[in-house]
């Protein structure tokens, strides 16, 4: 963003922020009885944004927000821009000796500040009138755009507690658009165990079988479509599930994570490995609260969620035989209910299409075989390779094709180890003693024969 749109969007922020502050003091004379300047806090004003061209301003302009929903938003970012502006909240009542109950309100463990939660927006904006109070309530259900797109929520109070009794939390990814203007891009963390993965190569570098080629076509047109197809069928398809599953399977090295990659690339969407060392956890509960925070991340932003050795989390749920493997079938009950309700592409990499549980194999609309290249595949992947780093060698690669089976991961290694291999040794061409050299040092480190 440009100076000058940074300093229109705080400008709008900074008044919603006093119009927040006089609903709250408006409010507070209402519930107290003390002389109120309004009749109502609906009397408020809220500022005018018809000229206001600011991201804040076309962001409530476009879902044409309402009173209470433009107030509930704006005291979600409180916390995060004017924490103060809630102090007034820790007053306390003079009867009962401790805070009001009804201002709702949680204190961080860092932060000293006030923490709105559902039950303040309803003091807020009901304040003892419960009509409506539930009336309020509906702006955090399910079905609220604030839920559907992401924007906020209440997150999940303890067990057994009042609902409203949850904290009132932005997302981030809208906490960052609407303060910054910039596209939120979540750090990798146990929150978020999942990196991003991007290639500078192209569809002419995968070299694949045109049967697996034409699959892939398949769920590239998918990934192009799904918008077109939820609008002409929405009718006839709201008993589908709303995402596209795919099981990617074949030796390690054969394209599928570049393949993930591909489509990211093609469609314009993020593409995301998740790490399932940092989502699989040795204690009861953690591993679905990892997976949870995974998915709600992710949930209608359209990433591809790419599940590299996927056996290791989708895998074959067990006999039970003591509670360790109660849970363990719990943890792939919830995974499956999760990628069932995943609006965009999942894609399960895997080396053994056998370890993967039965319940996942029946919920992909595709599952391909990456088979490891012939002949002619491993001489193309040869020459695309050799041309990506360097222009000058002298090797014959139609033998080398031919007596050794390697894939393209593998073909990637030993040109990378051949060129440094040839600087090592003067800076000269890489050569064909270069390319034998880096083949068998492959070899032993998958503990394969070379001969």
């Amino acid at each position: 963003m440009e100076s000058s749109e940074i300093i229109n969007n705080a400008m709008t922020i900074d008044r919603e922020l006093k119009w927040l502050e006089a609903v709250i003091a408006s409010r507070m004379e209402l519930y107290f009885k003390q002389d109120p300047a309004f009749t109502s806090i609906f009397d408020v004003t809220a500022p005018d944004l018809e000229q206001d061209y600011s991201i804040y301003a076309q962001f409530i302009k476009h879902y044409t927000l309402r009173f209470g929903e433009r107030l509930i938003l704006i005291m979600s970012l409180v916390p995060h821009v004017r924490p103060q502006l809630f102090d007034q909240f820790f007053i306390k009542n003079k009867v009962t000796e401790r805070f009001y109950t009804e201002f709702g309100g949680l204190q961080g463990k860092s932060h000293s500040g006030f923490l709105p939660t559902g039950e303040t927006a309803c003091f807020v904006l009901a304040g003892d009138d419960l009509l409506t109070r539930l009336y309020i309530t509906e702006l955090f259900s399910n079905d609220h755009i604030f839920n559907k797109h992401g924007v906020l929520k209440l997150q999940s109070s303890e067990y057994m507690e009042p609902y409203l009794s949850g904290s009132l939390q932005i997302s981030k990814e809208f906490l960052t658009y609407l303060t910054t203007g910039k596209e939120y891009d979540p750090p990798f963390s146990t929150f978020f165990p999942a990196k991003r993965i991007e290639t500078r190569l192209t569809w002419a570098d995968l070299v694949l079988d045109s049967s697996i080629k034409d699959e892939i076509d398949t769920i590239l047109l998918w990934l192009k479509c799904q918008e077109q197809m939820k609008q002409q069928g929405s009718i006839h398809l709201k008993k589908i599930m709303p995402g596209y599953r795919a099981l990617f399977y074949g030796p390690p090295g054969t394209g599928k994570s570049l393949t993930a990659s591909l489509l990211g690339e093609s469609t314009g969407k993020k593409v995301y490995r998740v790490d399932l060392s940092q989502v699989v956890s040795k204690y009861i509960g953690e591993t679905e609260k990892n997976l949870s925070a995974l998915f709600d991340t992710a949930e209608n932003k359209q990433w591809i969620l790419f599940f590299d050795e996927a056996d290791a989390l989708f895998g074959k749920r067990t006999e039970i035989s003591d509670s360790k493997d109660k849970f363990a079938n719990q943890e792939t009950s919830f995974l499956l209910q999760r990628i069932e309700d995943y609006n965009g592409l999942i894609i399960l990499a895997t080396n053994l299409k056998p370890n993967i549980d039965m319940a996942f194999i029946r919920r992909f609309q595709s599952i391909i075989y990456f088979r490891s290249p012939n002949q002619e595949q491993r001489e193309i992947l040869w020459n695309n390779v050799l041309s990506r780093f360097s222009d000058q060698h002298d090797i014959n690669l139609e033998p080398i094709a031919a007596d050794y089976e390697v894939a393209g991961g593998a073909i990637n290694n030993v040109v990378q180890f051949a060129w440094l291999n040839a600087r090592k040794n003067g800076d000269r061409p890489i050569s064909n003693q270069d390319i034998i050299l880096g083949i068998k040092r492959e070899f032993q480190k998958e503990g394969k024969t070379f001969k």
